[in-house]
């Protein structure tokens, strides 16, 4: 059986809390250990260090508008895919079964809303 990463033992990510300032910054950071997460179980050891903002709630701030809002439901939307996704690779996992496969297609989904999100968020002018 292989061993887990410690941050999936009984963590979930944060729930939806639109009409909290920062809220969604700490969602996206959570969203980002998720993908580190997955990206060890998919054998991508590198993760998405590198492709990551530093400063991703000036991003937020900057997009305003409808830009943001819709930011803000894009990382709601990534939550809703990664939570059973995460689930369902620890069930294969504590089954004996190779969780790779599975993790390399979450990591795979993963990257391509991250990167539509952080596209969103670019600025325009």
């Amino acid at each position: 059986m292989n061993a887990m990463p410690p941050l999936l033992s009984g963590t979930a990510l944060p729930d939806t809390v639109p009409d909290e300032p920062g809220m969604a910054v700490l969602r996206w950071h959570a969203l980002a250990e998720a993908g580190r997460v997955v990206a060890e179980l998919a054998g991508d050891h590198a993760g998405p260090e590198g492709e990551e903002p530093h400063d991703f709630a000036g991003l937020l701030d900057r997009a305003g508008g409808w830009r943001r809002e819709h930011a803000e439901r894009g990382i709601d939307d990534l939550i809703a895919v990664m939570e059973p996704g995460i689930a369902a690779l620890l069930s294969i996992n504590e089954n004996g079964a190779d969780p790779r496969p599975a993790a390399r297609a979450l990591w795979r989904e993963f990257v391509a809303a991250r990167g539509a999100l952080l596209t969103l968020l670019k600025p325009t002018g």
